[in-house]
């Protein structure tokens, strides 16, 4: 049975893959050169998915506009651990948080931002299971950005073939070229603290 919220990611033992969706002017660079580059903005916060069909879903299969190239990015898990650590919810969980007013001083330090919203089936519905975003703050991009990434790799072609398949209605042979993401295992206190359950 599926947890309701739960971490499930396309993971390997160094680096887990994270979905972000950009114009050509970021993207192209970035798949160059393992790095993002202006016009990508230091100053705000980047949100990063590890559930590629909840972006499909945001990004429209990659046909909404300025997010035509769908990247996945490989980073660090040690990385991806320290910010899941340093995250704060964007809501006052009960089940996290003493008080509101606990939450909300927390929050205004916060340097990560952990979001959970419904996981998406391939045709796009509200899944009961909620997947997560994380919000990485300027204050930590340019570490994210040069310190985090191991690689990162266009699945433009991938995301066009599998939306194709879906429009010619051939749901089995876009099922099995979607990314294989299982089940991320965290330690117990992290996972408390951004209310994995």
């Amino acid at each position: 049975m599926l947890k309701q919220q739960e971490i499930r990611a396309d993971f390997d033992s160094k680096t887990i893959t994270v979905y972000q969706a950009y114009n050509k002017k970021i993207a192209l660079p970035a798949i160059k050169n393992n790095r993002f580059e202006a016009p990508f903005s230091f100053t705000r916060m980047t949100w990063i998915k590890p559930s590629y069909l909840w972006l499909m879903e945001r990004s429209n299969w990659g046909t909404k506009s300025n997010q035509e190239y769908i990247l996945g990015i490989k980073i660090k898990r040690d990385c991806w651990e320290k910010a899941l650590a340093m995250g704060v919810l964007t809501d006052p969980d009960k089940t996290v948080y003493k008080s509101g007013l606990e939450w909300e001083e927390k929050f205004k330090q916060a340097k990560v931002h952990i979001q959970w919203d419904p996981e998406r089936s391939l045709k796009g519905g509200k899944l009961q299971n909620r997947t997560i975003q994380v919000g990485i703050s300027r204050f930590l991009i340019e570490e994210y950005n040069n310190d985090w990434i191991e690689e990162i790799v266009d699945v433009t072609p991938l995301t066009k073939k599998i939306n194709q398949l879906l429009k010619e209605g051939k749901y089995k042979e876009a099922k099995r070229l979607i990314p294989k993401e299982r089940v991320y295992n965290l330690p117990a206190l992290i996972a408390k603290n951004i209310a994995i359950r």
